[in-house]
């Protein structure tokens, strides 16, 4: 019986994964049901996505749900990085 890098996935993160195939109309509801399912704070819970997300075998598993994941926190560092004040992105 052969192995795949999927299977490397523990059942957690495989939930985590299938859950964010959910589509949320409101981000405390998100919160809500991240807390009541996996028993952790959201800052937790997107600690852990945010890891998974660069693993292999989360994106065997699921590839274009983790490549969206992936641009959307792409998207999102670069609108951090924008942000800043002038002053901070001279010193940096």
């Amino acid at each position: 019986m052969s192995t795949t890098p999927a299977d490397d996935l523990s059942d957690l993160h495989r939930e985590i994964l299938v859950f964010e195939r959910q589509w949320w109309k409101y981000a405390g509801a998100k919160e809500s049901a991240i807390v009541e399912r996996f028993d952790m704070t959201a800052t937790r819970y997107f600690q852990v996505l945010n890891a998974l997300i660069d693993h292999p075998a989360a994106l065997e598993f699921d590839a274009q749900l983790v490549n969206r994941l992936r641009r959307l926190r792409d998207a999102r560092r670069a609108q951090r990085t924008a942000r800043k004040r002038p002053e901070e992105r001279a010193s940096a």
